[in-house]
């Protein structure tokens, strides 16, 4: 099959709802006419970080719950209590947008599987994702040296990469209206539209079949 499909998937590293869509939108990278592209949103990074506190902890956690319900994801009590409940720590998604862009610049093949095992590290290994040293370790762990060597010193092409993505990503999200991750831009250009992202919650198959269908 010819790559016919054009999808946009924006999301943040440090998203719940982002780790909860990450085996549909898996599901999605693999299929032959389906073309993913995926882009970091920023959304917790920059000025949209912040410390850790009890409130944003303690509904986080909710979600959390329902998101696990609804996909069958794993949020352990190891990452709500050495992450959320910490007392420490900021929610900051700088480190890990960055240290996709450099697998991306490094071996693009891999960047889906550096998320997942970002968004592993906190979730399930309850090791704060928020932490340029937590994140480096993980692209260490995976065998990305390349990655992590960009990564542990920044140059000018990788920051200029790793802010062009979040600009497109947050361009898209302006002209659609779009106001939280992961959101699913279907086409391209003057024909592109958002899609509900409800659908990477459920049946994977009934997502796939509806934009074959579009």
């Amino acid at each position: 099959m010819s790559l016919t499909i054009q999808l946009t998937y924006i999301f943040d590293p440090l998203c719940g709802w982002c780790y909860g869509a990450s085996p549909s939108v898996e599901k999605l990278m693999h299929q032959e006419d389906i073309a993913v592209t995926a882009l970091p949103s920023g959304l917790f990074s920059g000025s949209g970080a912040f410390p850790m506190n009890a409130s944003f902890a303690a509904h986080a956690w909710e979600a959390d719950q329902r998101i696990g319900q609804l996909t069958g994801q794993a949020f352990t009590e190891e990452y709500r209590r050495n992450v959320l409940e910490s007392g420490a720590g900021s929610v900051d998604s700088g480190p890990a947008t960055l240290a996709l862009s450099a697998v991306h610049l490094t071996a693009p093949e891999r960047e889906f599987e550096a998320l997942k095992a970002i968004q592993g590290a906190r979730y399930v290994d309850g090791r704060n994702n928020g932490d340029a040293e937590v994140i480096a370790s993980v692209l260490t762990e995976l065998g990305l040296d390349a990655a992590a060597a960009r990564f542990a010193e920044p140059n000018e092409e990788l920051l200029t990469f790793n802010k062009k993505r979040i600009d497109a990503a947050q361009a898209e999200m302006r002209r659609f209206g779009a106001r939280g991750v992961p959101t699913l831009v279907l086409g391209e250009g003057s024909e592109a539209r958002v899609i509900p992202s409800n659908g990477l919650y459920s049946q994977a198959d009934d997502l796939i079949a509806s934009l074959r269908a579009a």
